[in-house]
C-alpha cells in the first residue's frame, strides 16, 4: 500500500506587485495583468530576491473563482538565477473577490489561494528543483502576495 505524500518547506515569498492593468472582460472572463516590481525569498539555507519585470496573468473566471498564471525570476544571493512559472487559483465569496479586485485587503482565512509552482535554473545548488513537484499557498495584499512553497516528497 502507498503512503500519502509529505511535504517539505522549500520557501517564503513576498513578491511585490504593482496596480493592475485591467484588460476587461474578455471572451474566456474578466483579463488582468499584475506587474511583479520585486520583492524576497527566503529559502532554508539560502536567499534572495524576486526581479522586476515578471507578471500574473490573471483571468476572473467567475465571481468566486479566479486562475493566475505568474512568470517571474528569482536572484539568488550568489547571483544564480530561477526562472519561476506559477500556475493558482484563488477561491472566495463573490463580495471578497470584488474586494480583493478592488485592491482592499481582506482576511486570509476568507481565501483559498493554492499554487503549483515549476522552475527552471541552472544553478548548480538548485537544478535539483527542476526535477521535483512543489505545491504552495498564498496570500494576497493589496500591494504584496506572500506565498510558501512546498516539496511534494
Amino acid at each position: 500500500m502507498n503512503t500519502a505524500p509529505q511535504l517539505r518547506y522549500f520557501a517564503e515569498l513576498k513578491v511585490k506587485v504593482d496596480p493592475p492593468q485591467e484588460i476587461g472582460h474578455a471572451q474566456h472572463g474578466q483579463r488582468r495583468v499584475i506587474p511583479i516590481i520585486g520583492g524576497t525569498v527566503q529559502g532554508d539555507g539560502w536567499r534572495g530576491k524576486v526581479l522586476p519585470g515578471g507578471a500574473d496573468y490573471q483571468l476572473i473566471l467567475t465571481p468566486r473563482m479566479a486562475d493566475l498564471d505568474a512568470h517571474y525570476v528569482l536572484e539568488m544571493a550568489s547571483g544564480e538565477l530561477i526562472y519561476v512559472h506559477n500556475r493558482a487559483i484563488r477561491v472566495a465569496e463573490p463580495e471578497i473577490t470584488e474586494r480583493l479586485i478592488k485592491g482592499e485587503p481582506v482576511d486570509p482565512a476568507e481565501i483559498y489561494f493554492r499554487c503549483c509552482p515549476t522552475f527552471e535554473t541552472d544553478a548548480p545548488s538548485m537544478r535539483w528543483i527542476t526535477e521535483r513537484l512543489f505545491i504552495g499557498t498564498g496570500i494576497r495584499r493589496p500591494d504584496l502576495v506572500e506565498m510558501n512553497f512546498y516539496e511534494v516528497l
